[in-house]
């Protein structure tokens, strides 16, 4: 029997244990718990806000930024205070990991130093396993691995998890719960994360590219360049909310809107004739592979 798959409170058929989405969470399970963010660059400083937005004070929240002015910046802007990173792991109930996944052998370092047993470590850092953090933190550090995208810059972001060797069900409750204030939330099994990070970690940049070449045709076709983004940016807002609706299926939104020997189908055709279909599936293929690249020199570490 298939397992389930639960959204927005209903229930639906899933494809693999370990399949399962989240609305956005109440605020019940983080209580008082003080979270630290380690790395404020966009994706970091995203998340600080979206739990700020949600209601958490300023006084639950640490960040760690290596540059002066940007953490003078931060703090003024949010009233977050700015820490080290023994600091951060010491007071915090929940670490946030938001580098780079080429600073990550030095962070790890320094956190191994002071990180107490038994803390929650969070990682969004692409193509990293809980493997990793596990083999160089304390002993039962509990990890669980995100893989966030840029639309967590306003809120709209699609994070999916998965836990670590020693993390429970209470520890993914609270990671959906973090990220709930910033979009949506789905667990996945670790094995399927390369699959996620070519799927919806570079899935915006797949739709800025569309957007950006329907753009263009617009500009040939004499439209000007801004009326050609509005009409384009608006199409795509408004297509993605029929996606999201009750009859969100593509194939039959793509054929309500497809009448006989009308212009859609000639342009539909033309898509075909010229491989779009076949590119696409080829390019999440090539972004998965490149995920799995990535995350091997960490792995034989």
């Amino acid at each position: 029997m298939a397992d389930t798959l639960t959204i927005g409170g209903s229930v639906r058929e899933g494809p693999e244990r370990g399949w399962r989405e989240h609305p956005a969470c109440s605020g019940r399970l983080l209580g008082m718990t003080t979270i630290a963010v380690l790395g404020a660059g966009k994706i970091g400083e995203s998340l600080m806000s979206g739990l700020l937005h949600a209601g958490r004070s300023p006084e639950d929240l640490l960040f760690t930024e290596r540059y002066p002015a940007r953490a003078k910046e931060l703090t003024a802007k949010y009233g977050v205070e700015h820490v080290d990173v023994a600091g951060a792991v010491r007071r915090a109930d929940v670490i946030v990991v938001a580098v780079k996944p080429q600073d990550i052998e030095p962070l790890l370092d320094e956190m191994a130093a002071d990180l107490p047993s038994g803390k929650l470590v969070v990682s969004l850092c692409a193509g990293l396993s809980t493997a990793l953090f596990e083999r160089r933190l304390p002993e039962g550090t509990r990890v669980v691995r995100v893989m966030p995208n840029t639309p967590m810059l306003v809120g709209e972001a699609m994070s999916a998890i998965s836990g670590g060797e020693h993390a429970e069900d209470e520890h993914l409750r609270l990671v959906e719960e973090l990220l709930g204030s910033v979009g949506k939330v789905v667990r996945v099994p670790e094995s399927q994360q390369d699959a996620v990070t070519a799927l919806s970690g570079s899935g915006p940049a797949y739709f800025f590219y569309l957007v950006e070449a329907m753009i263009d045709a617009g500009i040939l076709l004499g439209i000007p360049r801004a009326v050609a983004a509005d009409l384009i940016v608006q199409s795509a807002v408004g297509a993605a909310a029929m996606l999201r609706s009750d009859e969100g299926h593509p194939v039959m939104l793509r054929e309500a809107v497809t009448s006989p020997a009308g212009t859609t189908i000639a342009g539909i055709r033309e898509l075909e004739k010229h491989g779009v279909r076949a590119a696409l599936i080829d390019a999440i293929e090539a972004a998965r592979d490149r995920s799995v690249e990535l995350g091997r020199a960490h792995r034989e570490d």
